[in-house]
């Protein structure tokens, strides 16, 4: 919930800002192409959600097409960190990541033009493609006796107290054993443009993301797990066009 009302705050922000820049000439601004790269936050990601990379081409004065690429860690709502003794953070009942790769294709609409070097840009979007997800086992470390300890994926009966965990396992360790999922993916979203200069691009886009699977993804076994997924997400991005 702080999430959704961070990001309408954002929203608000920007319009007002919109609202000013559009009392400014328009002038010449079109480009043909671009290449944008971003980082997102979302409601169901960690403090980096994941990243994005996207093409847009033009089709005509206000409408444009782009195919993109998503890469994004997908979490339960309920998984929670707790801190060991020796300092390291890890997530008890947690056994599975989600890492989700979302390729789409999409249109925007443009309906306000920045001047060259002043106000802001906003368009509208929406997009929809297939969702591969690479379910990876979570490791963590566990405390067998006072001189033995062991890195596996967690297993709610066995590692049922928090006392013998040190911490979690190696980066991507088990991603060699990932298992894989399909779904499909859909976003809508509005865009914000405010770079200074014609040929680059800086900004901020704020979306509705829905994604589902074929099957339920078992993140955590001792809760609910689901096989659909929405979100609010922001994205910053940055790129160039021509």
């Amino acid at each position: 919930m702080k999430g959704i009302k961070y990001i309408a705050a954002i929203f608000f922000f920007l319009f007002t800002e919109m609202v000013i820049g559009q009392r400014l000439d328009a002038g010449d601004y079109e480009y043909d192409t671009e290449i944008l790269v971003g980082v997102n936050k979302n409601t169901n990601g960690g403090l980096i959600g994941g990243f994005s990379f996207k093409y847009g081409m033009r089709i005509d004065e206000t409408n444009f097409q782009f195919f993109g690429l998503d890469l994004a860690n997908v979490k339960n709502p309920k998984e929670m960190r707790y801190n060991t003794v020796l300092g390291n953070s890890y997530i008890f009942g947690k056994s599975n990541y989600l890492y989700s790769i979302r390729p789409y294709y999409g249109r925007e609409l443009l309906l306000f033009k920045k001047a060259p070097q002043q106000g802001v840009q906003v368009s509208v979007l929406g997009a929809v493609g297939p969702s591969i997800g690479l379910i990876a086992p979570y490791f963590i470390e566990y405390s067998v006796n006072r001189v033995e300890t062991v890195r596996e994926q967690f297993d709610p009966e066995v590692h049922q107290s928090r006392l013998n965990i040190l911490g979690p396992g190696r980066i991507f360790e088990g991603i060699g054993s990932s298992d894989i999922a399909i779904g499909a993916n859909a976003k809508a979203a509005v865009n914000f443009e405010f770079g200074v200069f014609k040929s680059n691009v800086t900004g901020l886009e704020l979306g509705y993301q829905l994604e589902g699977f074929t099957r339920e993804i078992p993140l955590m076994p001792t809760v609910e797990n689901r096989q659909l997924f929405q979100s609010v997400y922001f994205t910053f991005f940055y790129g160039f066009r021509k």
